[in-house]
């Protein structure tokens, strides 16, 4: 989510990093791997490691995905697994979107 607002924010401003093609492509290939893992009912990378590590240091974890957790109490209300699926789902999408509008560039060899 900070990577794609960045990528909004830097080709607004003209930075040229928001047009990296290394990054970009990190970044396009992490928000599909995430939207996939969501639509077969896994749960990131990120929140099982987190999830983990919370349990090795004995403090309690969440039985969600991590985004699940802080947006539903950011937000208050409870949604269904499937409205996080659909939101994974978007964001990538807007993701793949931004090749379009903001094309990344390759640096000349």
């Amino acid at each position: 989510m900070i990577g794609q607002a960045a990528i909004l924010i830097g080709a607004w401003r003209g930075w040229r990093w928001a047009r990296n093609f290394r990054f970009r492509i990190a970044h396009l290939a992490l928000m599909l791997f995430i939207a996939l893992q969501a639509w077969l009912g896994q749960l990131c990378p990120l929140t099982v490691w987190e999830r983990a590590l919370r349990i090795r240091a004995g403090q309690t974890a969440y039985a969600e995905s991590f985004i699940e957790h802080w947006l539903s109490r950011l937000i208050f209300f409870e949604a269904p697994w499937w409205a996080f699926v659909a939101a994974y789902s978007a964001f990538a999408a807007l993701t793949l979107a931004c090749w379009h509008w903001i094309p990344p560039r390759r640096k000349p060899r």
